[in-house]
């Protein structure tokens, strides 16, 4: 289903959190290749920093337009670099925040299509007191 017609700000806003939503995505692939390593008893020790790797410039894309996106993203990038507790704990963090991080870009996506669409023309011709009401 094609996206509604929005203004120049939310289309900037939907591409930030497109770029957001791609970076998020390759975060989900290395969570799910720790998974499988901590599954098969191989070596996890360079998960954690391909995962700051990937999250850090995703804290920065998100900084300037979607704070408390950002503030989610730097928890997983904090989660991924915890030491202590054991690897299927830090594994089971590290999908919590990817999974409220994806659903709380989605939910970004909705607003910023429901703040900044723009009217229909053929809506604003029937709007009442519309030119289109006159006889």
């Amino acid at each position: 289903m094609p996206r509604p017609q929005v203004d120049g700000a939310g289309q900037a806003k939907l591409q930030t959190l497109d770029d957001a939503l791609a970076l998020a995505q390759t975060l989900h692939g290395h969570v799910e290749k720790l998974a499988v390593a901590i599954r098969n008893s191989q070596p996890t020790g360079g998960f954690a920093q391909q995962l700051k790797r990937s999250g850090t410039p995703l804290v920065g894309l998100l900084r300037s337009q979607f704070q408390p996106l950002s503030d989610l993203a730097a928890d997983l990038v904090l989660v991924a670099g915890r030491a202590g507790g054991t690897e299927t704990v830090r594994l089971r963090m590290l999908r919590e925040r990817v999974a409220q991080l994806k659903t709380a870009l989605e939910l970004a996506t909705q607003q910023v299509l429901t703040k900044h669409a723009l009217a229909d023309e053929g809506d604003a011709s029937r709007a009442p007191g519309s030119d289109g009401d006159r006889a």
